[in-house]
């Protein structure tokens, strides 16, 4: 559990979410179900189903980025997870919906799950938190929980689309999630538009880890998701990438987190790449600063925000001119 935790924390592969919501009531185009009222409802999750009887009025969110996905629903959770390397409670994105609330943490690394208790949740929820069972037996018996509905066993990764219908569903606000989802996939779908030199790239999204390694995210990684909702190709699967093997990088563009720009070049075997001499390298610095965050976070919040941060870089890293320098981050 430690091990999955730190590794969603710095770089590694995270969460794919098959979700499913079920009543009486016909599917909705999320691929839930429930009645027009919201209530009751039924959420699949890797540990069964979760049935939320009434609107839930103090929410406890437990994983790695669904504070962002309530916010952007108006609900201020009663407590939330805290981050691990990252000023959370000051991401760009996020400080309009805070409104100034700084919410209490029940954990971060290791969730705390009498403090988790002392907030007499009503709902609990954790589609991305990489819970077990006996922490969900647990938690499930304080109120109703929300397990990891992706990013296990033969799950394929979900998208924020999928996460963010489960949690609408659950706050009883499908509507406003379905409203917010259309607003932001037109974003993107305009940029990629304002963009076509975007579709069809190939592009290598790098995470340096501590012992020197590439973690080059794919498909199951919902951080690497980003770049495919703005038309660029990635690869199907995560894998770690030694020094010896960095010419695997070696695509249309390259994104590239963990060190800054000086660092990074100063390694021989990367400078030689194409894709950094021609500078078609993106430089988004390392894991404590907003944009590398906010693909992790991956929320309709952060993800509005990174396409605004992105855009320009991209733009410049594929323009087909070797003389545009790619901006660093603002």
């Amino acid at each position: 559990m430690k091990k999955t935790v730190q590794l969603v924390a710095a770089g590694a592969s995270v969460l794919a979410l098959a979700a499913g919501c079920s009543s009486d009531a016909d599917t909705d185009a999320s691929g839930s179900t429930g009645s027009a009222a919201g209530f009751p409802v039924t959420i699949d999750h890797r540990f069964g189903e979760t049935v939320i009887d009434t609107e839930p009025t103090r929410v406890v969110t437990i994983g790695f980025n669904e504070q962002d996905f309530a916010l952007a629903l108006g609900v201020k959770p009663v407590a939330t997870r805290g981050n691990l390397s990252y000023d959370y409670r000051q991401r760009p994105w996020a400080q309009e919906a805070l409104g100034g609330t700084e919410i209490p943490e029940v954990g971060s690394t290791d969730l705390n799950l009498e403090q988790i208790a002392a907030q007499a949740p009503d709902l609990i929820l954790g589609p991305y938190s990489f819970i077990d069972q006996g922490q969900y037996d647990t938690l499930s018996g304080m109120a109703p929980t929300i397990a990891d509905i992706g990013g296990y066993d033969n799950v394929p990764a979900a998208t924020w689309q999928q996460e963010f219908a489960v949690v609408g569903e659950a706050l009883g606000k499908s509507q406003e999630a379905q409203d917010q989802t259309a607003e932001l996939e037109q974003k993107f779908a305009t940029t990629e538009a304002e963009n076509p030199q975007f579709t069809g790239k190939s592009l290598s999204l790098a995470f340096v880890m501590d012992d020197g390694s590439y973690l080059l995210l794919g498909k199951d990684d919902i951080r690497a998701l980003f770049f495919t909702d703005l038309g660029f190709e990635i690869p199907d699967a995560s894998e770690t990438i030694s020094p010896e093997n960095l010419d695997r990088l070696d695509t249309d563009v390259l994104v590239i987190a963990g060190q800054g720009r000086e660092q990074l070049q100063a390694n021989p075997l990367l400078a030689a790449l194409d894709v950094v001499r021609q500078d078609r390298t993106v430089y988004i610095g390392s894991f404590s600063t907003d944009l590398p965050s906010a693909l992790g976070y991956s929320s309709p919040l952060s993800l509005d925000y990174a396409i605004d941060g992105f855009t320009p870089m991209l733009a410049a890293a594929t323009d087909n001119d070797p003389a545009t320098v790619v901006p660093d981050p603002a």
